[in-house]
């Protein structure tokens, strides 16, 4: 399967718990920071604790994320600390991403600088909305100034890559609220652009307010519409959308979550988070102390951990699932390769009839498109792919029905 040559640093902390969140998180307070928090910095020693257990490779890291939570609450001491526990570890390549998730009004001046002499060069800065009132609605700890405010600081320290978040689906979200925040949001000009379709989690105080589909959360016509929108003014101003819910100028995809959905290993460190090393997954305790005490087992293991491997129809259901999120789709001579024609020929027949209503399309080496209406089969070359936008709104079914006839 490889060794791995990415890592995801989860960092848990937020000032508050956002209502749509089920991330494993811990909620610090507005005032708490890595410079003043000792439970930050707890955390911090403890997962570098982990880092130096886990075994060192001899591939260096080409891509690091850190996510949560809020990573920009962290010092930029604790940042340095981490990628510094990295290098020594795993050794970081010199041409790395590293990118960093932060939150508007959480960083000043001063700490992004601090985060980019660290080697941070790629932000993804979490705005959400561009209307306080929806802010307000989702909990969010930022106001609208504070956004324009945090894209003037990564432009001062010229961040060479920088993405920014939204959210569709909102409750009490309008088509034209999308528009403004997708208009406000090019105006801004990022590298990159994530829009998501909000996912009402039962847990969540959204999953205890709402139900999907019902008032005051758009209709699911009304979020297709949503979906639709994003594609044709992103792309209308240069974006390529280059996976479901992600778009990016000429270049500038994010290489980190490229190894995601191209279903390559990847080390995974902290509270909650998932590793895929050595055809194994496993998945870190999703609390704080339950976290720690699995470290000191990890320590006192040797860095060892047992789980099990994938299975031949786990590798095959993630590798449609993952692939199939991404403009280009997957590879059809690799599919036969990895899993066999006959597995081919059974995914040809459940995806005929997506093929039919346009929501899938095959393309050859060449770039041309194939016409499956007067062939019995899929060839086995060229690359299967979902269309856009309809084949990506449209993805979970399809995918529901491959994973029913694939098991």
């Amino acid at each position: 399967m490889g060794i791995p040559r990415s890592a995801y640093i989860h960092i848990p902390f937020c000032r508050r718990r956002c209502y749509y969140c089920d991330f494993p998180v811990s909620v610090v307070g507005d005032k708490a920071t890595g410079s003043t928090s000792g439970t930050i910095e707890e955390y911090v020693e403890v997962l570098t604790q982990e880092i130096q257990t886990t075994p060192a490779s001899t591939c260096s890291l080409s891509t690091i994320f850190f996510g949560g939570g809020t990573p920009s609450l962290l010092s930029t001491q604790q940042l340095s600390r981490i990628l510094d526990t990295l290098a020594q570890q795993f050794g970081i390549a010199t041409d790395a991403e590293i990118s960093l998730e932060m939150d508007p009004g959480t960083f000043d001046l001063s700490q992004i600088k601090g985060y980019r002499d660290a080697g941070v060069n790629r932000v993804s800065l979490g705005v959400q909305a561009f209307q306080d009132e929806l802010l307000g609605i989702c909990g969010r700890s930022h106001q609208l100034n504070h956004i324009f405010t945090a894209v003037e600081l990564l432009r001062q320290v010229e961040v060479p890559d920088w993405s920014l978040d939204l959210i569709s689906g909102l409750p009490t979200q309008t088509l034209e609220q999308w528009q403004e925040s997708l208009r406000s949001a090019i105006q801004l000009t990022p590298t990159h652009i994530s829009c998501y379709d909000l996912t009402i989690e039962p847990v969540t105080a959204f999953g205890r307010q709402y139900s999907p589909g019902i008032s005051p959360l758009p209709t699911d016509e009304t979020t297709a519409q949503m979906y639709r929108l994003a594609q044709t003014l992103l792309t209308d101003a240069g974006y390529e959308h280059y996976e479901i819910s992600n778009y990016a100028l000429p270049t500038h995809q994010c290489r980190h979550n490229r190894v995601y959905w191209e279903n390559h290993p990847f080390y995974g460190f902290g509270m909650g988070a998932a590793s895929y090393v050595q055809g194994r997954r496993f998945t870190r305790p999703r609390t704080r102390r339950e976290y720690y005490t699995w470290v000191q087992q990890f320590i006192e293991a040797n860095g060892i951990w047992e789980s099990p491997e994938l299975s031949d129809v786990d590798i095959l259901l993630e590798t449609l699932m993952l692939g199939l999120r991404l403009a280009e789709g997957v590879s059809l001579s690799t599919l036969v390769r990895q899993f066999g024609e006959k597995t081919l020929e059974q995914i040809g027949t459940t995806l005929q009839p997506y093929y039919q209503q346009g929501w899938v399309e095959v393309v050859e080496r060449d770039g041309k498109a194939w016409d499956w209406h007067n062939a019995q089969k899929l060839p086995m070359t060229g690359r299967l792919r979902l269309s856009d936008p309809d084949g990506f709104l449209f993805s979970n079914q399809i995918l529901a029905d491959l994973f029913s006839r694939c098991m």
